[in-house]
Order: C-alpha cells, then structure tokens, then sequence
C-alpha cells in the first residue's frame, strides 16, 4: 500500500488492517495513551473543494500522531495558475512526507501519485471518497460487531459516496443494494467491478426494494458540491429516494442509518432523509463523522510511518 487513491487499489486484508489500526488508535486516545507515531513528519493538505470534517479531521490527526499538517488552498497555489500537476507533485515530494487531496478530478489525485515521490491521500475527489467509506466501515463494524454478511442499501445519487460504498461493501464481505433514479446511477466502471459479485449487488430505481432486509441504510445529498445549479432539477428526479420513518419499516428493526454529512434534514426543507429518521439515528452519524479522524490517523500511519 503506497497510496490511497480509491478502494478498488487495496485488497480486502489491506482495508481490515486499516479498520483494526483505526479501532486500535481510537482506544488509545479515548484513555489518553499518546500515539506520536508520525512526530517530525508533515501532511500537505490540498483543498480545490470546500470542507468541514476532512480538514479538521485530518489536521487534528496529525496533531495526535505527533505531526505537523498545512492547509494549502489550490487558489494559493502555482498549481491553481496553471503548473502541471506533475510539477507540483515533483516540488512537494521534496518537502512533505505526504499529500491529502481534496479536489475534482480522479485523474488530478492520480498524476499526484504518479509523478511524486510521497504517499497521496484521495480526500475526496468526484469520483471516489475512500477516506469517508474507511470511516463508514468502522462505524458499521462498530455497531454490528461484524462486516461479512450484512446487507447495506445506499439510496439516492449514484456519486462519488455510492461509487467507493460499493467497492467497500463487496471487498468486505456485504451485500450490498443501490437505488438510484435513472440516469442518475453509479460510475459505469465501478458497476462492472460489482458484476463480479453477482447476487451480492443489487442496482434497482426503487428505494424499498433496496431498503428491504437491510442492517444499514445509507444516503447522501441529492447536489453534490459542484451541482448547486442542477439543485431543482435533482430534487424532482430524487423524489421517492428518501430515507424516512416509512422506508426503514423495511429495513430489519435493528439497522442502523449512515449518512456522511452535511445532511439536508431540517424540518421544512427534507429532503434526502428526514429530521425524524436522522434524529432517531444521530448516534450512529455522528459516531461514523468521528470516525474519520480514527481511520484517517491509521490510514496516515500505514502510508507515512
């Protein structure tokens, strides 16, 4: 494991050392055992997209293993007036011991990784978020005591959080559903990795059909960060694709509800889950939002260490 780029790169037993590392780091710093791990080395954090939970997670992360992070804005950067990517990656090998990612394009998280001599970290990208599915499947572990065998449903726009969730779900032993509205489905490439787990991966445009029997539910916003202007167009098509009091009567009466935040719940303006559904589950979300800084701080050791 040199970098994490997108699930589909790590094995099952790369992503199981991960969540147990992540469940071990987290013990240490709920009884104040001090892990500096990483003392004396330095994250770059590259933001080109808005964030609240991956810069305070990844930061504080740091601060925790013993070392130092920079926030470096893309517009502050060379490469936001135009620098290759390559060349960055080349200049910034020379002075970090590691880069987390938050940006658009796959292929930008790629070259990074390609053409430097340091891990990279995919903070997100719009085709992939396996730092926030690492997070998920802690949580997930964490609550059901187990991976392998569950059922998950993901419910709404098959986005970077559907694409990386299938991955996730089917290289630990899930099954896993996916309700999305048509034309709006998961990346054509990740559908066809799912194909290889046959009855295990279910695409359907109906949210029952997915929700039915399931140990977890799952959803996302309906406009992602760059859709803003798609926002009522989404909202017509997601219709019926909501995680609600009515939906989880489907789903087995001990499962538990995701959702990787921020979340569109207030009273008035509901819209991929209910304030009711979510504040029935607020435990379990804010747990999982928690443990992005757990199974970030393991991913960093594992890549930096």
């Amino acid at each position: 494991m040199k970098h994490l780029l997108k699930l589909s790169d790590l094995t099952t037993e790369e992503i199981l050392a991960i969540l147990n590392l992540a469940d071990q780091l987290k013990y240490e710093n709920k009884h104040g055992i001090a892990h500096h791990i990483l003392r004396g080395k330095t994250l770059g954090m590259i933001f080109a997209k808005a964030s609240t939970r991956t810069r305070v997670s990844f930061e504080t992360g740091m601060y925790q293993l013993g070392g130092n992070a920079l926030f470096l804005s893309s517009s502050e950067l060379q490469i936001g007036r135009g620098e290759p990517v390559r060349d960055t990656a080349r200049v910034l090998s020379r002075y970090l011991d590691g880069i987390m990612i938050r940006t658009f394009a796959q292929q930008e998280v790629d070259d990074l990784a390609e053409y430097g001599t340091i891990p990279v970290i995919n903070g997100l990208t719009d085709y992939a978020h396996p730092c926030q599915v690492l997070a998920d499947l802690m949580t997930i572990r964490e609550y059901k005591k187990k991976l392998d065998g569950l059922k998950f449903a993901y419910i709404g726009d098959g986005n970077n959080m559907a694409n990386s969730l299938i991955v996730g779900a089917l290289k630990t032993g899930m099954s896993i559903s996916v309700a999305s509205p048509k034309g709006y489905e998961p990346d054509t490439g990740v559908l066809d990795f799912a194909k290889k787990y046959g009855n295990k991966f279910v695409l359907t445009d109906n949210s029952e059909i997915a929700a039915e029997g399931a140990d977890v539910l799952y959803t996302d916003v309906w406009a992602s960060m760059g859709q803003e202007k798609e926002a009522e167009i989404r909202k017509a098509a997601f219709k019926g694709f909501q995680i609600n009091d009515k939906l989880l009567t489907r789903a087995n009466s001990d499962a538990i509800v995701l959702h990787c935040l921020p979340a569109h719940h207030t009273v008035g303006n509901e819209e991929e889950i209910t304030d009711s559904a979510f504040e029935k589950h607020a435990n379990e979300i804010f747990d999982e939002a928690e443990n992005r800084l757990h199974a970030q701080k393991a991913v960093m050791v594992k890549l930096m260490d």
